[in-house]
């Protein structure tokens, strides 16, 4: 499998940014050669969009998912996934059912070559805390992450930020157990900080400084890099995204900051969001200097 051994903060991409083009006029191949022709060698997928027949896709789209990756040059980060708890809807999942679907995520991403999962648990608030008894599923869950070298790592996101009490139950869990299988993704929609009349911005966000981030580098194995609008200078108009790349390079956070398109215009009939992907990257290369 290919190796990227450039230390620090370094480019990738999400394909959930594909959504209005994936299985219409892209497949995972058509992903993979954009990613490559970009320079991003990096890349997180969505277990039930892009694994054929999830959760037990065949031995031949194994097979050619390596073949992919090295053909292309692209490293494996982010597997994302979901606890979801809620399945049945008349009744939560006990702790040992929710194990059981992770368990069964964390060894599909250690043989697809993943290293960090983002696992999105279920929530019962709108400021996405999740369920009661995340803690006990986890702790079950990481003596299996460690022998498959895999981190579980829940998504910090907008309207929650980097100062809220959910961010804080993270990382004192983290500090009591001592391990490094759990850890967090920051999603950049946390640091949003201009909005325009057609936004929407949940009452009662308000956005983290990017120097809020210096205190949980230790513990962020993946950044989701939001993005929701470049312009013809190529720089995003929404998001102080120097200062939060600075700060990454300046403190020597070693991982890859996955592109994840959420402009307005997403799902328009015959948007390419390749074309603003490549803007995005042109933008991070410059503050990057790649």
């Amino acid at each position: 499998m290919y190796q990227y051994d450039r230390k620090g903060p370094k480019r990738g991409i999400a394909l959930y940014s594909y959504s209005a083009e994936y299985g219409i006029t892209k497949n995972l191949e058509d992903c993979f050669e954009d990613m490559y022709d970009m320079g991003a060698h990096g890349m997180e997928i969505l277990a039930n969009t892009h694994i054929e027949n999830y959760p037990y896709p065949s031995d031949a789209w194994i097979e050619n998912w390596f073949r992919l990756l090295e053909k292309y040059e692209i490293i494996p980060v982010e597997y994302g996934h979901w606890i979801d708890s809620h399945v049945l809807g008349f009744r939560d999942l006990t702790t040992e059912e929710s194990y059981e679907m992770l368990a069964r995520d964390i060894r599909l991403a250690n043989r697809l070559g993943f290293t960090v999962m983002r696992t999105k648990m279920p929530v019962i608030s709108g400021e996405l805390e999740p369920v009661k008894n995340w803690r006990e599923i986890i702790k079950m869950a990481l003596p299996l992450a460690e022998e498959c070298n895999v981190r579980m790592c829940p998504e910090i996101h907008a309207p929650t930020n980097l100062s809220h009490k959910l961010v804080r139950d993270y990382v004192e869990f983290i500090e009591q157990t001592g391990t490094k299988y759990f850890g967090l993704n920051i999603d950049f929609s946390v640091f949003r900080n201009v909005f325009d009349a057609n936004d929407k911005r949940r009452g009662g966000f308000t956005p983290s400084k990017p120097e809020e981030i210096i205190p949980l580098l230790p513990y962020i194995y993946c950044c989701h890099a939001k993005f929701n609008n470049m312009n013809d200078d190529f720089e995003e108009t929404t998001i102080p995204y120097k200062e939060i790349v600075d700060i990454l390079k300046e403190h020597q956070w070693d991982g890859y900051m996955v592109s994840e398109y959420e402009g307005a215009d997403k799902y328009d009939p015959g948007y390419e969001v390749g074309q603003t992907l490549r803007k995005h990257h042109i933008m991070l290369k410059r503050y990057l200097g790649d």
